[in-house]
Parts: C-alpha cells; sequence; structure tokens
C-alpha cells in the first residue's frame, strides 16, 4: 500500500502569510496611500482615482484568499489596518485638503470624525459573525463610503462647481457617511457565493450592462452608483417599517 495515499492533509500554522492576498492587500494601501500625496500636491482628481484603484483591490484580495483558500488570521489583520489607512485616514485628508479645510476647526474635526467612524466600523465588523457578513453588512462599508467621498470630489469637478457649494455639500456628506458607518442599517453584500452560482448568466448580463452605463460618462454615473447603494440602506429600513406597520394593522380577523 502507497504511504502517501494515508497521508493526512495537516493545515499551515496559525502564523502562516500568503504571498498573494496580501500582495493585492498591500497594493491598496499604496493606492490609499498615493491618493493622500497626491492630495496634499493638489492633484484632486488623482487622489479620488486612486482611492476607487483601492476599493477595487481590497474586493480582490478577499475573493482571491476565499477562492484560493489561503484565508488566514494574519491577512484579516493585515487587510483591516490597511483598510483603516486607505478608506479612513485617506478620504479624510482628501476631503479636508479639497474643501473641508475652509471651515476650520469644524472641518478638521468633521474629518477626524470619519477616521473615528471608520475604524469603529472596521472593529465591529471583525467581531461579527461570517454566516451573518455574507449576507449583508451591518452599517455602510468603510470602502464605500470613501469611494462616495471620491465620485463626489470627480462629480464637482465635471460640473465646476463653486467652492462654497463644494464646502457645505462636502461637510454634509462626510458627517452622513460617518453616521450610516456605525449605524445599524442593513446593506447588501455580494459575498455570497451560492447565489453567484445560481445566478451567473444575470450577474454577467448585469455587469455587461454596467460597464456600458460607466463607460457614458464616469464622472456622473459613478457617483450616483454609489449615491444609490449609500442610500439603499436608509430606504430598505423604512421599507421594512412600512412592511412591518401594514402587517400589524391588518393583523388577523377577530370573531366576536
Amino acid at each position: 500500500m502507497n504511504s502517501d495515499e494515508n497521508q493526512i492533509e495537516v493545515p499551515p500554522p496559525k502564523g502562516t502569510i500568503w504571498l498573494l492576498p496580501s500582495l493585492l492587500t498591500t497594493v491598496s494601501l499604496f493606492s490609499g496611500f498615493y491618493g493622500i500625496v497626491s492630495a496634499i500636491n493638489g492633484r484632486f482628481v488623482h487622489a479620488a482615482l486612486a482611492v476607487i484603484v483601492s476599493a477595487i483591490f481590497d474586493g480582490l484580495d478577499g475573493r482571491v484568499a476565499r477562492m484560493t483558500r489561503t484565508s488566514s488570521h494574519f491577512g484579516m489583520e493585515y487587510d483591516s489596518l490597511c483598510d483603516l489607512v486607505a478608506f479612513g485616514v485617506a478620504p479624510a485628508i482628501i476631503a479636508y485638503l479639497y474643501s473641508l479645510k475652509d471651515f476650520g476647526r469644524y472641518g478638521w474635526l468633521a474629518a477626524f470624525l470619519y477616521v473615528a467612524t471608520t475604524a469603529l466600523r472596521l472593529a465591529r465588523f471583525n467581531t461579527q459573525d461570517s454566516s451573518s457578513v455574507a449576507k449583508s453588512f451591518t452599517g455602510l462599508p468603510c470602502p464605500a463610503a470613501a469611494v462616495m467621498v471620491a465620485t463626489f470630489i470627480m462629480f464637482c469637478g465635471f460640473f465646476a462647481a463653486s467652492e462654497q457649494t463644494k464646502g457645505i455639500t462636502m461637510l454634509a456628506t462626510v458627517y452622513a457617511l460617518s453616521y450610516l458607518m456605525v449605524s445599524s442599517f442593513r446593506y447588501l453584500s455580494f459575498k455570497n457565493h451560492e447565489t453567484a452560482k445560481a445566478k451567473a448568466f444575470q450577474v454577467l448580463v448585469f455587469m455587461v450592462l454596467t460597464i456600458m452605463v460607466l463607460a457614458t460618462e464616469p464622472q456622473i454615473t459613478l457617483f450616483f452608483l454609489c449615491l444609490l447603494y449609500v442610500a439603499s440602506g436608509p430606504f430598505l429600513a423604512l421599507y421594512r417599517l412600512f412592511r412591518h406597520n401594514g402587517q400589524e394593522e391588518e393583523g388577523p380577523e377577530v370573531i366576536r
């Protein structure tokens, strides 16, 4: 009998560092840091694009780790630390240098609030049950919030908005995103592989249509797609509330 057939597969040690997912996470971190440098140099469109690229690679590293079964505790911790920089510190600094600095103390306090709520959002995510995360997110995911800031800058640049309009709208946006990240609103998660496999053709068609829409005017379509996702949490909560109240009002008939 061949001894190789009876070999038992030994799981890797807890400290194992998988190269490919960690490399993608590092690229995400690099893009976020480049966004900060670009904002300091006054190149805000480049900074916004860097945040979007960072979000793309952040989505890739987790998927690659799950597909190749190379998830590790080190990777999760490293990803969270990088996310705090790429989707917390970077968008806050970019937003501050873009328009929040005109508000003085209120501007940098808003930027700090954004960083703090991002850290709280990541800490809550890391302590959640993985099965519940696969279905939906509790609170707005920090990459989506960061992309919202980035697409807002691109949107304002496309329409050449005034400084006052940019400042007031950015201040309101940062406060709203900070609240949504630590809220209890439920947001759609795209980590459910079973659903993706069952509706692979529909997903492919949707991706093709999305690419076509984005290719028309990226500065506009990206902003509104991101805004739609950000607003989906509160709207779904209101929908469930009205539906629940409607069911309570109807109730079963009572025979007297």
